[in-house]
């Protein structure tokens, strides 16, 4: 049995709107596993970011607790979970947000060097990391303006697991690509996870959401559903595709 590298008590998110508290998260008790591939779904404003948000200390929670590796973080200050965020979370959003003055390659190092010193082994790293997404020696001088969607994503990929983050957090990663940059950036995550990267992500595609491990659907501030499958590619995909889509169905997706 995998152990628990994340888990809440009694998590709650609420947002005041026009004078009525919004009730989004209630009092969820939820377990995330070390090595799995976490994907969240459910309906158009059902809570998934915000969900993701208050679990990765981006957010805080306004009941209830969360750990990170038994590390109580819903009471740090804002300076504590920076620094918390720095060393044990990746982050990959929507929109990349990459420094349009820097290369790729110092887009990379930037979040890197706050984290470590400056080394050879960590710009060799990242190199190393570039490449293996597809992007090319002379791509690692481009600026952020001369990449395609794809390629900027890929770059974000780099930048968040630079520092082996005890976890990777991702919001929606492929909504802004076409299918074909989508593909080649979720097999970059598949390949991640393989080689032993926690991953929870959010997500509102089938195409995303077949590549992870295990599936939880949120609906009315609660996980009401909880389904696993093999890591991808360790399955029949006909089957695997079939099996999530009856699940979602069943859960009104």
């Amino acid at each position: 049995m995998a152990s628990v590298i994340l888990r809440t008590e009694k998590l709650s998110k609420s947002f005041s709107n026009g004078g009525t508290m919004q009730h989004v998260i209630k009092n969820l008790d939820l377990e995330i596993y070390e090595g799995d591939f976490t994907v969240i779904m459910g309906s158009s404003g059902s809570g998934k970011s915000t969900l993701l948000y208050a679990l990765s200390g981006m957010d805080k929670p306004s009941m209830g607790k969360v750990f990170f590796a038994d590390t109580p973080i819903q009471d740090c200050s804002n300076d504590e979970l920076a620094i918390f965020r720095r060393g044990n979370c990746g982050f990959v959003f929507q929109s990349v947000y990459l420094l349009e003055s820097q290369t790729v390659l110092d887009n990379v190092l930037t979040g890197a060097l706050i984290v470590r010193k400056n080394s050879p082994e960590l710009v060799n790293k990242a190199k190393e990391l570039l490449k293996k997404t597809g992007l090319h020696d002379e791509d690692l001088k481009k600026y952020p303006n001369q990449l395609s969607g794809g390629e900027a994503q890929r770059v974000g990929i780099v930048r968040a697991v630079i520092n082996d983050p005890g976890i990777l957090f991702a919001d929606e990663p492929t909504g802004q690509l076409n299918s074909s940059s989508s593909a080649e950036v979720l097999d970059i995550f598949t390949d991640i996870h393989k080689n032993g990267q926690s991953i929870v992500m959010v997500t509102h595609d089938l195409k995303t959401a077949i590549r992870g491990t295990r599936v939880l659907y949120l609906r009315d501030g609660g996980i009401v559903g909880d389904y696993r499958m093999p890591p991808y590619g360790d399955d029949d995909l006909k089957e695997r595709r079939n099996g999530l889509t009856a699940f979602l169905e069943e859960m009104g997706w």
